[in-house]
């Protein structure tokens, strides 16, 4: 199976090409079909971003309440545990730790 190697900037919600591109926290070496993966998700979270500053304009919904908030969290978790998967074992560890990875 062919890889691709790419650099996840999950702070900026991006995947880049080159490692000079912008700055990145994680380097992954995925199979091809997963490229795309990584761009719906952060995709997904862009707009779920965006409803929420629509939605915090309303002051009568609590944050918390707000159903968006918890699918930004599981699509935060999907894209660790995917880099989890197809990053060196240093980064491994240090996900490991993190909250959002269970």
């Amino acid at each position: 199976m062919e890889t691709y190697k790419m650099y996840v900037s999950v702070a900026n919600q991006q995947v880049y090409h080159r490692p000079h591109d912008s700055p990145w926290e994680y380097e992954v070496e995925v199979p091809n079909a997963y490229v795309s993966i990584f761009h719906r998700l952060f995709d997904q979270m862009y707009d779920l971003e965006i409803r929420n500053f629509y939605r915090a304009h309303l002051p009568y919904i609590p944050y918390h309440y707000d159903k968006d908030n918890h699918d930004i969290d599981l699509r935060t978790m999907k894209v660790y545990a995917l880099i989890h998967e197809f990053t060196d074992d240093e980064s491994k560890r240090f996900i490991e730790k993190l909250p959002y990875f269970r």
